[in-house]
């Protein structure tokens, strides 16, 4: 059982939103679907569903064309930003509807609204109003009324990306955790690389409504297929292949993130500070190296001045080969 999309368009009259898409996501997996804003991912998604027309290619499940079924009946669960509960319904009531709809008898359903409220950590929550829950409750309450139907695929669309930075990264978790034990087939959009690597088996890279690129999330983020690939995903530096062998030892174009260099005291590469900042965890530095200023961090306790000769090491976890992957 596997999604399949074959060049897949949509238009908005002279607008081509998403163009020429092929990806495939085989049954148990997640992929996320990663881009910035307006780069088609969430068009790409409603696509998927149903909700919005495909123009080109076809989206198809295990081997049939989906372009004559309706919405409901696909078998998908969708999950949105802002989870589009049910407010004069309660929580149970949320949870169990897509089970009502098919016809499931009373007893079932209210097993498998306990069941997956344990699930999702809101054992006990079946009689709450929705309007008096949390934004995350919220988010959990919506995920589990889209899995209690067994759906076929879950698609969700920026599902996290309406709560504060410190509760969306404990949901990624849990997500994480939830999607895994239910074995899910899953399509996740986001923009948020953090939030994909954590959820997605692999990442597919969207912009300006075409794959870029596609693969496991450790390959994507070291080898990001071109420039604006990397720079989206965190390299604020890209050398050319002779600065690159110089400073790290590979001739190649690299990107380097925030955390690239380090400072250590016996770091093969001689620095001048020329400005600090400090941040919560760390002390952001200013430097020189030869002709060249970049970005490095040190501890927090750090208390380098400008002028003050520094050390560094390079982090291979924050320096990306750009070009050397396919996909």
């Amino acid at each position: 059982m596997s999604l399949r999309l074959n060049g897949v368009g949509v238009r908005y009259g002279d607008v081509e939103a998403v163009s020429g898409v092929d990806l495939e996501v085989a049954g148990g997996e997640v992929v996320a679907l990663l881009g910035p804003s307006g780069c088609g991912k969430s068009t790409l998604l409603r696509a998927v569903a149903g909700l919005e027309r495909v123009s080109a290619g076809a989206v198809t499940w295990d081997g049939a064309d989906l372009a004559g079924t309706p919405v409901h009946r696909r078998g998908f669960g969708l999950v949105f930003q802002d989870g589009q509960l049910f407010p004069h319904r309660d929580v149970a009531g949320n949870v169990a509807f897509g089970l009502r709809m098919r016809g499931a008898a009373r007893g079932e359903r209210d097993e498998r609204v306990a069941e997956l409220l344990e699930l999702v950590g809101l054992g006990g929550y079946q009689r709450r109003r929705v309007t008096e829950l949390s934004g995350g409750e919220q988010q959990r309450v919506a995920l589990a009324r889209a899995l209690a139907p067994d759906p076929r695929l879950l698609l969700l669309d920026e599902p996290l990306s309406a709560l504060d930075r410190s509760l969306r990264e404990q949901l990624a978790l849990d997500l994480a955790r939830l999607l895994r034990e239910t074995g899910a087939t899953a399509l996740v959009v986001t923009h948020d690389h953090d939030e994909a690597f954590t959820l997605a088996d692999r990442v597919a890279v969207m912009r300006a409504g075409r794959l870029r690129q596609t693969g496991p999330p450790a390959q994507v983020w070291r080898e990001p297929v071109d420039v604006e690939t990397a720079r989206f995903l965190g390299c604020g530096v890209v050398l050319a292949p002779e600065a690159a062998e110089r400073l790290v030892g590979v001739r190649a174009r690299v990107g380097l993130r925030e955390a690239a260099l380090r400072v250590v005291p016996d770091g093969a590469l001689d620095a001048v500070v020329l400005g600090r900042v400090h941040r919560r965890d760390h002390v952001r530095l200013l430097v020189r190296i030869g002709d060249d200023e970049f970005d490095a961090v040190g501890p927090v306790v750090g208390t380098w001045e400008p002028g003050d000769r520094v050390r560094l090491a390079v982090d291979q976890d924050g320096v990306a080969v750009i070009g050397s992957a396919t996909g």
